[in-house]
């Protein structure tokens, strides 16, 4: 990843990740995600929200945001600022959770 550019992957939690055609399941409600992440070190910064429809969670090295108007979600985006400090957790949140992640430049999917 070159230096200042960000790494835009999606979120997801494939019904069998082994078929990536048999679809995907939700990664939960908006409150389940949250307290998903959060044992991840990942959580909002606790600044008043101002953007509406759109709740930011802040990790190390990254940022995942999701629509926070629907009652379960279907993905989360996650916007890479430092690859060095994301990746180890983004991979063991995926390992944990059976998530997956793809890239929207390349499609490749992993985690």
């Amino acid at each position: 990843m070159a230096k200042g550019k960000k790494r835009i992957l999606v979120m997801i939690h494939p019904r069998d990740p082994e078929d990536m055609l048999a679809g995907n399941i939700p990664l939960g409600t908006p409150k389940e995600l949250c307290d998903t992440l959060a044992k991840f070190n990942t959580a909002p910064d606790g600044a008043k929200v101002t953007r509406l429809g759109t709740m930011v969670l802040h990790g190390p090295g990254y940022t995942i945001e999701y629509a926070s108007g629907h009652d379960e979600l279907m993905q989360a985006m996650v916007v890479v600022n430092n690859m060095d400090f994301a990746w180890p957790v983004l991979s063991k949140i995926c390992k944990v959770n059976g998530w997956k992640m793809q890239d929207t430049e390349s499609g490749q999917i992993f985690g």
